[in-house]
């Protein structure tokens, strides 16, 4: 029953942080949707995790090249995510408003990722790969 709690409160994050989203994005105010190009940010950063697991044998207890590259990568899409919402709103096509809007977003969707993550990675019977 532990797992149904875990996954109702992710999808609940997930819901949140993108209603920050389009917050950000469709409040008369603001009326800009340029930063709905961070939906591809939260499509690729689990990406580049889920191919090292697919391809790196856990058994090994030393640090893995794939798995830091994997760790890497995903730290830079991250970063980018949260930077280009900074990048339009200092080129004023966006306003700070919704910048703080999506940026905000940003850290609610990005730790829904790694709660999943934390919650179903690991190889026991309640796990994400039985999906």
């Amino acid at each position: 029953m532990a797992g149904i709690k875990a996954l109702i409160s992710l999808s609940f994050g997930g819901a949140i942080g993108l209603m920050f989203l389009m917050l950000g994005c469709a409040l008369p105010v603001y009326d800009k949707y340029w930063p709905l190009f961070l939906l591809f940010f939260y499509i690729l950063s689990p990406i580049p995790y889920c191919i090292s697991r697919r391809v790196v044998d856990d058994t090994d207890s030393a640090s893995n090249a794939c798995k830091e590259l994997a760790i890497f990568l995903t730290t830079g899409i991250v970063i980018s995510a949260f930077g280009l919402p900074i990048v339009f709103a200092r080129a004023e096509v966006i306003a700070w408003g919704a910048c703080a809007l999506v940026l905000t977003g940003n850290v609610v969707i990005f730790a829904t990722i790694m709660g999943f993550f934390l919650v179903f990675g690991s190889n026991d019977d309640f796990s994400w790969q039985q999906w």
